[in-house]
Parts: C-alpha cells; sequence; structure tokens
C-alpha cells in the first residue's frame, strides 16, 4: 500500500516574519501597548491567531512602560535601621537610646536606682518578646505588673530570693532575669548565659557594689550622693564632669556607661506604665 507524499508547508517570504512587515512575534507587545482589546479587529492569518493563543504563550496580559532608575537615584534610596533591643529612653542628641539585652553572649547589667526604673525595664522587655524573670524579697511590689503585663499571658513571672528555676534560653525565646534583692545581693542560682541577661538593681551603692560595677557589662547610675560618687570614679573611672552631674539628677534620668562609652537618657513613661507604675521617683 502507497500513502500519498506530505503536502510542504510554505515558508514566509525572507522579508517577512509570521508576526508582520516590522517583524515582530504577534505575541509581543509594543511599549505603547495598552493590554485593550478592539471590539472590531482585522481578521489575522491562522497561523498568527496559533501563535497568540498557544498554551506555550498564554493570553496576554496588560503592558506598562519599564521604570527605569538612575543610579544616582539606587544611592540616595536608604531605610533607617537601628539597633535591635529595649528603647529605653532618648539621649542627649534626641535620639532613641536602645539597650540590648537578647544576645548571644553573657551580658550582666547593674543599675543603681528606684524600683521604678526597673520596672519600666521589665515592661519593655516583655513588650520586645522576652520572657522576664523577676528574683525579689518583695514580691507584693511585682506582683500586679507580672499579672499585667504580657495581656493575659505569663510572660513576667516572680520568683522568691535563691529560688529562680532554669529558664531555658535560646535565640527565639530570650530571657531577661532581673534581681531586686537589695543592696547585697546573695550569689544568684541562675546567673547570664546566651540569650540570657541578668540585670541586678542597687538601691543604693553600698560597700558591697563596688563588686557588682567591677563585673558588669553595663552599669545604669541614677541619683546618687556625693559621697557615692567616689566609689564610682574608683571603681568605673567617669570623668570628674560626670561625677559632679549624677547627685542632680532627675528621676527619670539615668547615666549608661561602659569602660569605653557613657550616654545620659531620659525615660519618659507612656500613657500605660504611668497608670501602672505611677510617676517616676528615684526612692520607693
Amino acid at each position: 500500500m502507497s500513502y500519498p507524499a506530505p503536502t510542504p508547508v510554505p515558508s514566509p517570504p525572507p522579508n517577512q516574519q509570521p508576526g508582520g512587515p516590522d517583524r515582530r512575534p504577534a505575541h509581543v507587545a509594543s511599549p505603547t501597548d495598552t493590554g485593550l482589546i478592539p471590539l472590531v479587529q482585522q481578521p489575522a492569518a491562522p497561523q498568527q491567531l496559533r501563535r497568540i493563543f498557544s498554551p506555550g504563550f498564554g493570553l496576554r496580559g496588560p503592558r506598562r512602560n519599564r521604570h527605569v532608575v538612575t543610579s544616582d537615584a539606587v544611592t540616595a534610596i536608604s531605610m533607617p535601621i537601628g539597633d535591635d533591643g529595649v528603647v529605653i529612653g532618648m539621649d542627649t542628641d534626641n535620639q532613641p537610646a536602645v539597650l540590648g539585652l537578647a544576645r548571644p553572649t553573657r551580658f550582666d547589667v547593674v543599675l543603681v536606682g528606684g524600683l521604678w526604673m526597673a520596672q519600666v525595664l521589665a515592661l519593655r522587655s516583655a513588650a520586645t518578646g522576652a520572657r522576664v524573670a523577676v528574683e525579689t524579697g518583695r514580691p507584693q511590689v511585682w506582683t500586679q505588673l507580672a499579672q499585667v503585663a504580657g495581656g493575659g499571658q505569663q510572660c513576667v513571672t516572680v520568683h522568691p530570693v535563691g529560688q529562680v528555676p532554669a529558664q531555658g534560653p535560646s535565640v527565639s525565646s530570650p530571657v531577661v532575669l532581673i534581681r531586686d534583692c537589695g543592696v547585697r545581693p546573695p550569689r544568684g542560682r541562675v546567673s547570664s548565659l546566651p540569650w540570657q541577661a541578668v540585670v541586678t538593681v542597687l538601691p543604693f551603692i553600698g560597700e558591697y557594689a563596688p563588686r557588682w560595677l567591677s563585673q558588669a557589662h553595663l552599669v545604669g547610675l541614677q541619683r546618687v550622693s556625693p559621697q557615692e560618687t567616689v566609689v564610682v570614679r574608683e571603681t568605673l573611672g567617669i570623668p570628674a564632669s560626670d561625677l559632679d552631674v549624677l547627685p542632680s539628677l532627675s528621676d527619670n534620668v539615668a547615666l549608661w556607661s561602659t569602660r569605653k562609652h557613657r550616654k545620659y537618657v531620659m525615660t519618659q513613661p507612656t500613657d500605660t506604665e504611668t497608670g501602672l507604675l505611677g510617676t517616676a521617683r528615684r526612692l520607693d
């Protein structure tokens, strides 16, 4: 049995492509295309229809001109990104002062100040997603804060002195341990760890304070007496100009100091913090 020879398909002239005389394929739109299909169209060639509605190309969508940005404009694009941590107030340049407590390394902080500043620090640490554990000998002043913080979730826990269980800190669940144990805090069962910072609160600088100040990575100083500034100078090496200011600081101002850097920070409470903790005060 013999089969008829296949009919050859004529190829387009060399000076004309299937998409038209301008040699642009039918499925590619020009920059001036709007994507709208007119109600009345000229009949297209069968081969052109096959190219437009071929499953490999799909339907024609809207066409837009390209967005072009010059190199100078690209360098002008910026996004302000600050430090990551707890905003404890505003510095002297009216910029947010951020205390980074969630760290992959150990971090010990000593706050020489009052209960108000310590509780503001606890609330704001919990607001950043950290779990806050409070070791205190006066649980009655921390109970209400623990009940209110977290909106019903137990993100702040209160423990007697020396009875803080292991917290299990991790990168996804950092911990801030606040030790409110008086002027002579005992050695705690739970120490600073990666992703677990320890904040030791001292009401004033006593005879045991130099040991805590010398071991801390960061020290916060609220208003102290002129006699206490002598210990601060010998332990931290703070310049005399700052030592003269410390006895006259306002109730909501603290000097946060490391071995190399110092910064005055004013803590402005929010309405919620004022309703829960009252106005700023240095003495309890």
